[in-house]
């Protein structure tokens, strides 16, 4: 029996043997257990929820200003208390039935607040040609929520950030400094990987390990760069009994792609989090009841459903007891991944997959224009070997931002797929047949943060976050430099090849 921090658990059935000599995979059922709290055993430091040395520093500094994120969260969610008991549903163990339409007041907030974590993301990230950290985080990995303005109430902390080499097939996807003195020429921020704190994990009624990937900070240009050619998953070392189980070939290399003269290269995104994944779910959490979310927005959404199928592949959530670790994957405004038999194995191996989408947004029509998951079945069937053609999975929620009375009516495609856009409309959405009506207050304004699509009406400036000065400050002699930062982490030790 698994054990709990609330009433009902997830348990799991008699496992599915894989063919081959694959791992054997667990299907999680819902089943109530016995009540009793848990003791947590592996104390993480709390004091991320009080105004530390490095937040209140960031308050003078040429960083983000924390009134970015304060911005979001004035008043904890009214529903939060019955988290503990429901949490099972909420990532997915029904494939979220009965809970989108009417939309479910505590899945809302829980999808809002991924939805922060990936926009984190974004707002660390340096995408300025002009400085020489330009596709770096800007802030180390101890004082990333601090200096984000998160720390008083996300109640994660950050474990490890994940990078990517330069891909030639998504070249719009990586950002490059123009200054001949960079903090790294092969590589790229992509990431993070956060756990929840004890306080937020009896919250939650569980350990939640969450894995947020950065999406493109360029416009629309990277939709270009889609190959449109699908490639089995099983030549890039990605174990999958079934050959026809097929990608994108850039996502493909993205994830699994590295370099080994470059420092935060020398492993590959998959290696990455594969080996902190089985660290977290299978040494310093291993007694604990616990969940791994994976959240990504736009190319990140395609990385977080391509590492959420690897990590039930590989099987490091299931445990030597054979239990098994739910994972759950919320994607905004992702593209098609892979083919319809990549679905199938997602079904199969229990994987859930919800994608909120606005159903103006061009990217989640693509790739796969000509052949998709809305043709008629059968000829998906006769096509499913074709290079291009393409299939979603999980479960869909499409929102759309003509309902909402605060954005305007011809947004261009750049505000249709801003994901603070989408979080805007989810704050809103209540079910095809309501109207928009802000549930939590969120704050309109963050919709233009990054671009300008609010009515003028509203009086808020477009792409108004910035950072102070652009980074510069003064120094001892009186002259304008950009700032200077402490180096990255890159790779602990215990980081393996596969």
């Amino acid at each position: 029996m698994a054990k709990s921090l609330s009433n009902p658990a997830l348990t799991f059935t008699k496992p599915l043997t894989q063919p081959g000599k694959q791992h054997i995979v667990p299907v999680p059922t819902l089943k109530s257990q016995p009540a009793g709290p848990q003791k947590l055993n592996h104390q993480l430091s709390t004091s991320s929820r009080r105004l530390t040395p490095a937040r209140a520093a960031s308050k003078h500094n040429g960083s983000l200003s924390p009134f970015t994120h304060d911005l979001e969260t004035k008043t904890k969610p009214p529903n939060e208390k019955n988290l503990p008991d429901r949490w099972p549903d909420i990532l997915g163990a029904d494939d979220w039935a009965g809970l989108l339409d009417p939309m479910d007041p505590l899945l809302r907030d829980e999808l809002i607040r991924y939805g922060v974590m990936a926009q984190a993301c974004y707002d660390a990230f340096d995408f300025d040609p002009y400085s020489k950290y330009c596709g770096s985080c800007r802030f180390t990995r101890p004082e990333f929520f601090d200096r984000l303005g998160m720390a008083d109430h996300i109640g994660y902390d950050v474990t490890r950030y994940l990078y990517a080499t330069s891909n030639i097939n998504l070249p719009n996807f990586f950002k490059e400094s123009r200054w001949p003195k960079v903090w790294s020429k092969n590589a790229n921020w992509i990431g993070y990987i956060a756990v929840s704190d004890d306080d937020e994990s009896r919250r939650l009624g569980r350990r939640d390990i969450c894995i947020a990937w950065r999406g493109t900070v360029t416009r629309l240009e990277w939709v270009a760069d889609l190959m449109d050619f699908l490639r089995p998953i099983s030549s890039d070392k990605i174990p999958c009994p079934d050959p026809t189980v097929r990608v994108e070939s850039g996502f493909l290399d993205l994830y699994t792609d590295k370099d080994e003269t470059c420092n935060y290269c020398k492993f590959s995104a998959r290696e990455q989090i594969l080996t902190e994944v089985n660290r977290l779910v299978n040494e310093v959490y291993r007694d604990e009841e616990a969940s791994v979310t994976i959240v990504g927005h736009s190319l990140g959404g395609a990385l977080a459903l391509l590492s959420g199928y690897d990590i039930v592949e590989t099987g490091i959530n299931v445990r030597d007891d054979s239990r098994a670790v739910p994972v759950c994957v919320f994607t905004f405004a992702g593209p098609r991944v892979g083919n319809g038999r990549f679905r199938e194995r997602l079904e199969l191996l229990g994987l859930k997959v919800l994608r909120v989408v606005n159903v103006h947004d061009v990217v989640p029509k693509s790739p796969g224009f000509l052949i998709n998951e809305k043709v008629h079945p059968v000829l998906m069937k006769m096509a499913e070997n074709f290079p291009w053609s393409y299939s979603h999975v999980g479960v869909e929620l499409a929102l759309d931002h003509k309902n909402s009375p605060f954005l305007r009516r011809d947004g261009d495609l750049v505000c249709a797929h801003n994901l603070e856009a989408h979080l805007h409309l989810l704050d809103g959405y209540h079910g095809r047949a309501h109207g928009f009506v802000a549930a939590n207050g969120r704050d309109h304004a963050l919709v233009n943060k990054a671009c300008d699509f609010l009515k003028d009406e509203f009086e808020i400036p477009p792409n108004w976050r910035q950072d102070h000065n652009k980074g510069m400050v003064r120094n001892k002699e009186g002259r304008w430099v950009q700032q200077e930062r402490a180096v990255l982490d890159d790779h602990p030790a215990h980081t393996n090849t596969t």
